[in-house]
């Protein structure tokens, strides 16, 4: 048996284990009895009607980092990954407590930088903007604060958008499953791997976190979840496994939905920070589609992002225009369906 095929075999174990931890710790946490059953009771900006237990997280972050460290001893460290193993601790660890006590917007946001900062500091970064059949070289400077915002932003736009069951962990396994694909294609199996690993780890959350939802991840999965993201997403584009646009595509079903709803909240002068229920998937909730049929049709979403992304990152310059083109016409008017489906509820109301 060559080293290749041991390493898939010694990765699909690693999988199987992670995916079996966390749903076990899930498991556990759901129980009333357990010490990280920690209550998310409804308010007037809920979703949920019935106080469900918020610290899944746990069992997603202590799977993943399990394996992330099984696989740095077996594997070979790398020249970065000790460094996003104590990025994604500090920010697991940031995150608990908020969930458990509460944290201040400015405590959680420096705690942010500094997780943001040790990945740039490890190499990190994004030394050039591409986009199909176009690259701009910028100075170190502007790579540096690029790739801070854009982890920072991809940790709180997955806080934001985890306010439905089985949204965020949905998109977890498709986003990460298809950036295992194209690690794979590539010829990178660690970043291969890595990737199947947080999807695997967030499958076992996530048969418990469909709706009907029995837990949720909370801060501790969610932040945890955008700072992995937006470190692979740097990760790829450094070692050219695929550009970032492929990434953005990838998970253009939160950034998308995140960035718009941001947008508007600014323009109306609204607290961005504050609690609210604007987001297109959470209007589309209560306009009458539920959870299950608005996370179903997320899927779909999701997935066929996923599968145009990889498909477009094998094809030529002008394909992945058109895909791009495409997929920005498809967001027009599916964001100008629902804002015109709730004015028409509200003349209705």
């Amino acid at each position: 048996m060559g080293i290749s095929e041991m390493f898939w075999i010694g990765s699909a174990i690693v999988l199987l284990a992670t995916f079996a931890v966390s749903a076990t710790i899930t498991r556990n946490i759901c129980n009333p009895a357990s010490r990280l059953h920690v209550l998310d009771h409804p308010n007037e900006r809920s979703l949920h009607k019935y106080p469900t237990p918020r610290t899944g997280g746990v069992a997603i972050v202590t799977g993943v980092l399990s394996a992330f460290v099984l696989l740095a001893l077996w594997k070979g460290m790398g020249d970065f990954l000790p460094w996003l193993i104590l990025s994604t601790t500090i920010m697991a660890v940031l995150s608990y407590i908020d969930d458990h006590r509460g944290l201040s917007v400015p405590v959680r946001l420096l705690g942010h930088w500094v997780c943001a900062g040790i990945l740039v500091a490890a190499g990190l970064v994004l030394p050039y903007f591409s986009l199909p059949g176009a690259v701009w070289e910028w100075p170190s400077w502007a790579s540096i604060v690029f790739s801070l915002l854009f982890v920072i932003w991809m940790v709180n736009l997955y806080n934001f958008m985890d306010g439905m069951d089985g949204f965020a962990g949905g998109m977890a396994v498709i986003g990460f499953c298809a950036f295992a694909v194209l690690g794979w294609l590539a010829g990178q199996p660690l970043f291969a791997t890595l990737n199947l690993v947080v999807a695997g780890a967030v499958g076992g959350f996530l048969i418990f976190n469909f709706p009907p939802a029995r837990i949720f991840m909370g801060d501790t999965g969610s932040s945890t979840l955008g700072l992995i993201a937006g470190a692979f997403m740097f990760w790829a584009s450094r070692d050219g496994i695929f550009p970032l646009w492929v990434g953005v595509l990838i998970f253009s079903p939160f950034l998308v939905d995140a960035t718009a709803t941001l947008i508007r909240r600014m323009l109306r002068r609204d607290n961005i920070w504050s609690a609210h229920k604007t987001h297109y998937y959470q209007r589309l909730v209560e306009l009458g589609w539920g959870h299950k049929r608005t996370t179903l049709a997320e899927y779909g979403l999701m997935f066929f992002c996923a599968l145009s992304a990889v498909v477009a990152s094998r094809r030529s310059s002008t394909v992945q225009v058109v895909v791009i083109l495409g997929w920005i016409g498809i967001y027009a008017g599916l964001m100008t369906w629902v804002d015109w489906w709730g004015r028409r509820a509200s003349r209705r109301a």
